[in-house]
């Protein structure tokens, strides 16, 4: 069995007005920190202002910053971490594709089903149950009310495909659209879907590009279990979403990249090395153990450092002189 960290996991809650315990900054290179966090607002210890809208504004006024986004993750020692994502004039970026306007809805049954699953969910992460299965190419919970809602979905993939397909490229709706995107998934002959995941994967909401992520994680797992199945999840994209001004899209990426590269293919680790080394160099000296551990792995199997040594020195709490021996040899290049 594959497991892993279930997508529909309920967010965990930040109270309205929560204190931030730690703040990390990405995607800068040349502004100095000190007007950022000046900019900002706030530091460490200090409260969240409300308004996250005003906050990116600030920080867009600096000298050299193009945009800004500003996500607040629960929680260190009851303190919410906050990522500040800066994308810099001339950086490389992750564009996304101009939002449909359309007015095409998933069929009535499809949203049933989907809100169903949604409700289980948040269940299963209040019982603690998170764990799923990915070994058929979709995700089946452990927790048993949500996996039976989503067997429901290959059927539903398979009589609706069409219509699931046109609202991911024609629906004005980013939750009708989160919600084709993640049904699709289920389909039965998952090759004749990675396109259409591959599609969502620019789309400019968060949650689409999320349900994307997490279909095409699973679907290379069946991929790797079944060479004759003709599935081809290329890193491409996945690598150049580490540059992308969301956290959500970096942290994820970088999961499914572990995954992805754990052959350690030379082609995928040339790739990452050349296409986004700072960025994961950048996450992987984020502070909290659980965002940071994907871009750690990733760099240490770009510099040729065996697994064994990577978990010992993370077990050991050797994690910052392990990142030294990762970057020394580009360092002296």
């Amino acid at each position: 069995m594959v497991a892993g960290t279930c997508f529909g996991q309920a967010a965990q809650i930040i109270p309205q007005r929560p204190q931030a315990g730690v703040i990390e900054f990405y995607g800068v290179k040349k502004t100095p920190i000190d007007k950022l966090r000046k900019a900002l607002g706030f530091a460490e210890g200090g409260y969240i202002p409300s308004s996250r809208g005003e906050t990116e504004m600030r920080l867009r006024t600096v000298p050299g910053v193009v945009n800004a986004q500003v996500q607040a993750i629960c929680c260190d020692e009851g303190k919410a971490i906050v990522y500040v994502g800066i994308e810099e004039r001339g950086a490389g970026r992750f564009d996304y594709r101009t939002e449909p306007e359309g007015d095409v809805n998933v069929p009535e049954p499809v949203e049933q089903a989907y809100m169903a699953f949604i409700g289980a969910v948040n269940d299963a992460a209040r019982e603690g149950v998170t764990a799923e299965d990915l070994t058929n190419g979709h995700s089946l919970m452990a927790y048993v009310p949500a996996r039976e809602k989503q067997l429901q979905f290959v059927d539903l993939a398979e009589e609706h495909n069409l219509q699931l397909r046109k609202v991911i490229h024609e629906s004005g709706d980013p939750s009708q659209r989160a919600m084709a995107v993640y049904v699709l998934g289920y389909a039965k002959v998952k090759a004749r879907v990675v396109d259409e995941m591959f599609y969502a994967l620019k789309d400019v909401d968060d949650t689409v590009r999320s349900n994307a992520i997490r279909a095409l994680g699973a679907i290379s797992v069946l991929a790797k279990l079944d060479p004759e199945s003709d599935i081809k999840v290329p890193a491409t994209w996945f690598i150049e979403m580490l540059n992308s001004l969301a956290w959500s899209d970096r942290t994820q990426a970088a999961r499914f990249l572990v995954n992805l590269s754990e052959s350690r293919d030379k082609r995928i680790l040339d790739q990452m090395r050349d296409r986004a080394y700072d960025a994961l160099v950048e996450m992987a000296k984020w502070k909290q153990a659980e965002h940071s551990l994907p871009a750690y792995i990733l760099i240490g199997r770009i510099a040729g450092i065996p697994e064994e040594d990577l978990q010992q020195a993370w077990s050991t709490g050797d994690r910052d002189l392990m990142i030294q021996r990762a970057i020394a040899p580009f360092k002296k290049k």
